[in-house]
């Protein structure tokens, strides 16, 4: 049982793109410090929505989001970053113009003058962009532009980090490295929420997980009980699970 403090807590999210059209019809979430939370669940079922909403891209309609015990609803994304979210998007997540090294100036523009100590600390986790840093992330391949993102993300030492679809449209290598250096970022210390498609890699590594379903949180336990779980098995994980 972990009894570390609750760093975020969703509480019955109502949320949506469109006025009147609701994506989300109830999401809650409780996630402890330290923890890696995986979020599972079919298509259109509004995982990624759900992730956008916790950092203020997508309009919260009801329900409240608090970090830390503080009111977080519907604030914007740069303030968020600064109270210690980050959040890596699933697409247009680098700077293809720029090198790796700008693309992570980029990620501390709220903290220039830590950009020395925070790159160091972040190439720790991802040394080949310490070699590569002068390479322009246009000319990477799809694995490597998701660890600059990743990595960028990282420049303002988020207590939480937000990742949507992190393995989506990478070879299977690259997928598994992606999931080996978030286990390796949650092991720093930073909470991670992670939405993934790749369900049972997901729960593998999860501290818990949540299934989503239709807009609301239908599931929610341990990774590995999740794994296990026949319905988890027969509706998401098919085969994979078995």
């Amino acid at each position: 049982m972990n009894d570390a403090p609750v760093i975020l807590h969703a509480d019955d999210i109502i949320a949506g793109y469109l006025p009147g059209i609701d994506i989300l019809n109830g999401c809650s979430m409780e996630v402890r410090e330290g923890e890696l939370i995986g979020i599972i669940g079919p298509n259109g079922a509004g995982k990624s929505t759900f992730l956008k909403a916790l950092f203020g891209l997508v309009p919260i309609r009801s329900g409240t989001v608090s970090l830390s015990g503080e009111d977080i609803t519907n604030m914007r994304a740069d303030q968020l970053v600064h109270k210690g979210i980050g959040f890596v998007p699933q697409t247009n997540n680098v700077f293809p113009s720029l090198t790796i090294e700008e693309n992570l100036e980029m990620g501390s523009y709220q903290a220039h003058k830590k950009f020395r100590e925070n790159f160091d600390r972040v190439i720790d986790i991802f040394p080949v962009l310490g070699e590569r840093r002068h390479q322009r992330a246009g000319s990477l391949s799809g694995g490597e532009r998701q660890m600059v993102a990743m990595a960028r993300a990282l420049m303002m030492d988020p207590h939480v980090l937000l990742l949507d679809e992190p393995s989506a449209g990478l070879s299977p290598v690259r997928q598994d490295e992606t999931f080996v250096r978030t286990r390796d970022i949650n092991r720093t210390g930073v909470t991670v929420i992670m939405v993934e498609q790749n369900a049972r890699r997901c729960l593998q590594i999860a501290d818990r997980g949540y299934v989503l379903d239709q807009g609301t949180s239908a599931y929610t336990a341990t990774g590995q009980e999740l794994l296990k779980d026949p319905k988890v098995i027969e509706l998401y994980l098919g085969t994979l699970g078995a």
